[in-house]
């Protein structure tokens, strides 16, 4: 029987705690039901009810190639003739390290996971157990899964004390959890100095997407470099968007600054779920089987999700794929800053690469507090307004939107044409 997506999601309810098995899915940031997805192709997604959309969301970023790319699905093809699960090694999982490894600059040696939450937690224990010590720093604003010393939030003051940002969340584990404003050196340089001794990591994503796109000061990541350098603290970049999605090597290769460790995800997996987190050699093998930092995952490494990751990467390797990107997501802002101006509304876009955002907002967001000041309520009328034009963007003001090899001039076209007309809603 057809359901659309709206009794689909009444029915969900009831099954699904608040229907969806991601909170953000639920549209309760925009107001009304969320999309239920029947296919996808290239830069498109189509629902239930039967609409198209040119798709911005990109299942949330890994979708470089857009959806369904023939090369990846041939690849999926052949290895489920093979098999889905093994919990052994396989060929692949090895060329697929091999293959980050010398993407990456930060990488030596790289263990799979399942997740970027995997990722993370993984990454965390590792430079704990490394160091010897508990603290870690992390950034307002800057998500890193939901694993519970990394879902805290900031308070007053720059060295404010991690607070639980979600009930189950223990406070004795929350505490070792210092909260800094992004983008403040200053910040960082005082509180290391205060506490560098206990500080075992520094986490943060290079390029945040999860407040929407915040473009990082150079001299910001440049400088915590040094900071943990001279402290002998581990520098983990949370790079599961941000690889693979701004340049072959990630946000690291792109502004010069390399961590210890880094987390990857979304991209790497093709579509399928995945996580994986590595640095230096000496730092990695202090994990387990090799040293006392326990970390293991029955699904790790699973040949599927690593047969799409390589045929994923094998295509972003090829010349011009990048260029291509970042000439597209230019064309969209700097046309969307233009309809902007002429419709006088007041918005700053934030853009690296192939991953962007538009803020209501009269001046530049560069941290969690001025992306806070945005208009949601501006923003909520201009996602339905998109949406009701055939373009589907992140149903959030504070996450990312990403663009595809797969999306076309002519995509950026009718979608600039439906933000003229939104803008005259909002």
């Amino acid at each position: 029987m057809y359901e659309t997506s709206k009794q689909l999601f009444e029915k969900a309810k009831h099954y699904i705690p608040g229907g969806v098995n991601s909170p953000v899915r639920a549209f309760r940031s925009v107001g009304g039901d969320p999309l239920f997805i029947a296919w996808a192709q290239g830069s498109k997604v189509y629902d239930v009810d039967g609409n198209a959309f040119i798709d911005y969301v990109g299942s949330w970023g890994p979708m470089i190639l857009g959806h369904r790319h023939p090369t990846v699905i041939e690849a999926l093809q052949h290895a489920l003739e093979r098999g889905t699960s093994f919990g052994a090694p396989t060929e692949a999982e090895v060329e697929f390290a091999r293959m980050l490894v010398e993407a990456v600059p930060s990488l030596e040696m790289v263990r799979l996971a399942n997740s970027g939450t995997e990722a993370t937690m993984s990454a965390i224990r590792l430079a704990r157990g490394y160091t010897e010590r508990t603290e870690i720093i992390k950034f307002s604003g800057c998500y890193h899964g939901h694993a519970d010393d990394l879902l805290v939030k900031a308070g007053s003051g720059a060295t404010t004390l991690g607070i639980p940002d979600s009930k189950g969340v223990p406070d004795d584990t929350a505490r070792h959890t210092i909260t800094l404003p992004f983008n403040d050196l200053d910040a960082v340089g005082k509180t290391v100095d205060a506490n560098g001794k206990a500080i075992a990591a520094i986490i943060v994503e290079p390029i945040p997407g999860n407040m929407g796109v915040v473009i990082p000061r150079i001299e910001f990541l440049a400088g915590i470099r040094e900071l943990c350098d001279h402290y002998g603290i581990v520098l983990i970049f949370d790079e599961v968007m941000s690889g693979f999605r701004v340049a072959w090597g990630g946000a690291q290769s792109l502004f010069g600054v390399i961590p210890d460790l880094t987390c990857l995800g979304k991209i790497i997996g093709g579509g399928l779920p995945i996580g994986a987190f590595g640095g230096k050699r000496e730092i990695m093998e202090n994990l387990a089987p090799s040293g006392p930092v326990y970390q293991a995952g029955t699904l790790s490494g699973n040949p599927l999700a690593t047969t799409a990751g390589l045929a994923t990467l094998k295509l972003l390797a090829q010349p011009g794929t990048y260029e291509r990107l970042e000439k597209l997501g230019n064309d969209l802002t700097r046309e969307v800053d233009q309809r902007a101006r002429q419709a006088g509304q007041a918005i700053c876009s934030n853009r690296v690469g192939s991953m962007f955002s538009i803020f209501f907002t009269n001046e530049r967001v560069i941290d969690y507090k001025t992306a806070l000041r945005s208009d949601t309520v501006k923003f909520s009328r201009y996602f339905h307004a998109m949406l009701k034009r055939g373009v589907y963007l992140a149903p959030s003001q504070f996450e990312a939107g990403f663009i595809s090899s797969a999306h076309s001039e002519e995509d950026v076209t009718k979608t600039v044409e439906a933000v003229e007309e939104a803008f005259k809603e909002v």
